[in-house]
C-alpha cells in the first residue's frame, strides 16, 4: 500500500499536476496540504472520476488539508484536539480498512511560525505540543497510523543544503526541532530518513533565486509511522521530478510503501 503526501500549494492552481501525478504514480492514499479551498469548492469530482474517495478540511484562501483514498473511509475526523477555538484548517484524520486490519492516515499542515518573536511562533509551538499529546494518545491504542504532511520543521542540519541560511527561520529553531524529536522519542519513525540516511534528500525548494536548479533545498515534509506501521514499512521516497513540472508547487510528493 502506497501512502503519499504533498503540499500542493493551491489545489485549483495545481489540479492538472495533481491528476497527472495520481494517474502516473497511482498511490493508494495521498494527503494534500495547503489546498487553499473551502470544502464545498474543493474539486472532489475530478479526483472521484479517477477512483479516489475524498475527505477535506478546508479554509478560504489559505491552509486546508485533504485525504484521498482508493479505499473507502470508515471514519473521518477534522481538527486537532486540544483547542476548540482554533479555526485554522490544519488537521484531518481518516480510518481506512486494509487487509491487515485498519490504518489511520493523518494529514497535517503545521504552522510556519515566522516571523520569530511574534504570536505566530508561539502558535506553532503550541500546535506542535497538541500534536505530540494526540500522538501519545494514538500510540497508546497500539494501532497502525501515519502522520503525513508539511511539518514546517527542518529536523537536522543534514536536511538542508545550507543549514546556516536557516538559523533565523522558525523552521530550524531549537524549539521546533525539539518538538520533532519529541515525536520520534514517543516512538514514531521518520520513514524517509530511515530509508535514506544520507544527505541531499529535500522536499521543498523556494521559487526564488533558482533554488531548485541549484538543489538548494530543505526537507520539511515527513511521514511519521507508529510502531505497528513501521513494522510493515517496505520503502519510502521523494518524487522530486514534480518540481520540474510547469507551474509546480514548491514542495514535492513524499511517500511510503507499507505491507498491509
Amino acid at each position: 500500500m502506497k501512502v503519499a503526501t504533498w503540499n500542493i500549494n493551491g489545489v485549483k492552481a495545481r489540479i492538472e499536476s495533481a491528476l497527472t501525478y495520481l494517474r502516473q504514480e497511482n498511490p493508494d492514499v495521498i494527503c494534500f496540504q495547503e489546498i487553499k479551498s473551502v470544502d464545498e469548492n474543493f474539486p472532489a469530482g475530478a479526483f472521484e472520476e479517477i477512483g479516489y474517495n475524498v475527505a477535506v478540511h478546508g479554509q478560504k484562501g489559505f491552509n486546508g488539508v485533504a485525504i484521498l483514498s482508493k479505499l473507502p473511509f470508515d471514519d473521518v475526523t477534522q481538527r486537532l484536539p486540544g483547542a476548540d477555538d482554533d479555526e485554522q484548517a490544519r488537521y484531518i484524520e481518516a480510518v481506512i480498512s486494509v487487509p491487515a486490519g485498519a490504518l489511520k492516515v493523518i494529514s497535517i499542515y503545521a504552522p510556519n511560525g515566522n516571523p520569530l518573536g511574534t504570536e505566530k511562533f508561539s502558535y506553532k509551538l503550541a500546535w506542535l505540543k497538541r500534536l505530540e499529546q494526540h500522538a501519545r494518545k494514538l500510540l497508546a491504542e497500539e494501532a497502525a497510523f501515519v502522520i503525513a504532511g508539511d511539518y514546517n520543521i527542518i529536523p537536522e542540519p543534514v536536511d538542508a543544503k545550507r543549514p546556516a541560511a536557516w538559523t533565523e527561520d522558525a523552521l530550524f529553531q531549537p524549539e521546533s526541532r525539539a518538538a520533532y524529536r519529541r515525536l520520534l522519542n514517543e516512538g514514531l519513525t521518520d520513514a524517509v530518513r530511515l530509508c535514506h540516511p544520507g544527505p541531499g534528500i529535500y522536499t521543498f525548494w523556494d521559487y526564488q533565486a533558482g533554488a531548485f536548479q541549484k538543489d538548494d533545498g530543505i526537507r520539511i515534509d515527513h511521514l511519521l509511522l507508529s510502531p505497528q506501521a513501521a513494522d510493515r514499512l517496505k520503502t519510502a521516497g521523494v518524487d522530486r521530478f514534480t518540481r520540474g513540472w510547469e507551474k509546480p508547487s514548491d514542495h514535492v510528493p513524499v511517500w511510503v510503501e507499507l505491507d498491509l
